[in-house]
């Protein structure tokens, strides 16, 4: 067996051993008007919901709010306070986003809310010579009892 493969076998060893297993949440991020206004230019969604304060400021929300793309978009990328204890596993070259299983938006993220991310591992196995894990990734909105973005994210692992 190669090194390679080794490090494979233990790293899913590990992995499968913290199914379950919840990360601590991200830091509070908050969600600026600029910051969905540009993320507007680049997907070329100007929706008044997001963009036009005025006329959100009456529309059903009561404020602009965030696209749901663009809070899936960087809920992976949100600031940790410090790296996750055992996250990195002995031989692995790389992670790559492999998509999504489910995703849902079941509230919205108002312009000037902060959001937050916490990761449960769900699911790790062995597909296409990498490890594929599955982690349910919940974006919080401060104050809001009800999460912003549920996603079963994909990822797999290369050794």
């Amino acid at each position: 067996m190669s090194d390679s493969d080794t490090n494979m076998a233990n790293a899913l060893e590990t992995l499968q051993g913290r199914i379950g297993e919840s990360s601590p949440p991200t830091e509070w991020f908050e969600m600026t008007q600029e910051r969905i206004n540009e993320f507007a230019d680049v997907t070329l969604d100007h929706q008044w919901i997001h963009v036009d304060v005025e006329r959100a400021q009456a529309g059903p929300f009561g404020a602009p709010i965030a696209h749901g793309h663009l809070t899936l978009s960087i809920m992976g990328h949100l600031p940790r306070p410090e790296p996750v204890p055992g996250q990195a596993l002995e031989g692995q070259k790389l992670g790559i986003n492999y998509g999504f299983d489910k995703v849902r938006f079941p509230s919205p993220v108002p312009v000037g809310a902060r959001i937050r991310a916490v990761s449960t591992l769900k699911r790790a196995e062995i597909k296409g010579g990498m490890i594929e894990v599955m982690n349910e990734v919940k974006v919080e909105v401060e104050g809001q009892e009800k999460p912003a973005v549920v996603a079963e994210s994909l990822g797999r692992l290369v050794f």
